[in-house]
């Protein structure tokens, strides 16, 4: 029998659990995809879930609880702007885990979670261009 078990605590306390899932939210909202061990992507998929059909709903209460549970007006901007508005014609599913091997000290199993219908390049969001040589010209005349 399954009494009493409800959820997954991943070995930590309440308050740590809850920072951990909000910042795996905001991470995969921003980056659309993210490396993480299996459980912890099994606790986060329902998560993200919710979060997409709390962003597809508009109105201020849904805004307000957004707000709340990610703790970042960038990500719930997001969500409400971009991601309701890819995921406007399907009913759920938002999420897809994908195992990837074990991990190399401690031999976890670590799996990716991404959004269904990613977008590419916000892999790339804080990631700085590289320098040109046109722009490596004019950083050497304005330094000289």
């Amino acid at each position: 029998m399954r009494h009493k078990l409800g959820y997954k605590k991943l070995n930590r306390t309440s308050e740590h659990r809850k920072a951990l899932i909000k910042n795996m939210l905001n991470s995969l909202i921003k980056y659309e995809q993210i490396t993480t061990t299996l459980p912890k992507a099994k606790v986060l998929k329902p998560q993200a879930d919710k979060i997409i059909t709390l962003g597809k709903k508009s109105n201020l209460q849904n805004t307000k609880i957004l707000v709340s549970k990610l703790q970042d007006i960038k990500s719930a901007n997001k969500v409400k702007k971009t991601l309701a508005k890819r995921f406007e014609s399907r009913k759920g599913g938002y999420t897809r885990i994908i195992k990837a091997g074990f991990r190399y000290g401690d031999n976890a199993p670590l799996a990716i979670i991404e959004f269904v219908d990613r977008d590419i390049e916000a892999k790339k969001v804080d990631r700085k261009k590289k320098d040109t040589k046109k722009n490596q010209e004019e950083k050497k005349l304005a330094s000289a």
